[in-house]
């Protein structure tokens, strides 16, 4: 089998802001129960994740709220709803490290990325603490400096 291939992994929706607002700390692989029609609507890549969040279900289960996949026109006998709650698929050890994060005070489970792998959807959540302003004033200025110094070596290189 080609190795590539099995490492293969597509984006299907990602949370941009995550890193900005928040500090992660730790990242969880999960699983996701999923319709057939949201397997589908995934497939084309049009979900989004920015809004949504992962909530405690029951005693030792999570969910993820909020977020959106789009119903198919092809898929009008077999429609789902677009913001339904989704239970998460992870082993029992995660989802207790998970929970015992989660009841600090400040500390909370975000989902990161939304990816195909091996043929199968996954989750990626990330364990993090909310950003200060001057936390994100400091990502800012790290960020633009890294551009600047990007720019200058890109021009260095050209000329030599």
């Amino acid at each position: 089998m080609n190795k590539n291939k099995a490492e293969s992994v597509k984006i299907l929706a990602q949370n941009r802001r995550a890193t900005f607002d928040y500090a992660i700390s730790e990242r969880f692989e999960a699983g996701i129960a999923l319709k057939g029609s949201e397997v589908k609507s995934l497939r084309e890549g049009r979900a989004s994740i920015a809004e949504g969040y992962i909530l405690r279900r029951g005693t030792n289960e999570l969910e993820l709220v909020n977020s959106y996949i789009p119903v198919l026109k092809q898929t009008a006998y077999f429609m789902h709803e677009e913001k339904r709650s989704r239970k998460l698929l992870l082993h029992k050890k995660e989802i207790m490290k998970i929970l015992n994060f989660i009841s600090k005070k400040g500390y909370t489970a975000i989902p990161i990325k939304l990816y195909l792998k091996k043929g199968l959807i996954k989750l990626e959540i990330g364990l993090a603490k909310g950003k200060t302003e001057v936390d994100k004033r400091q990502t800012i200025k790290e960020r633009d400096w890294k551009r600047e110094q990007a720019q200058v070596i890109k021009q260095y290189n050209i000329k030599s």
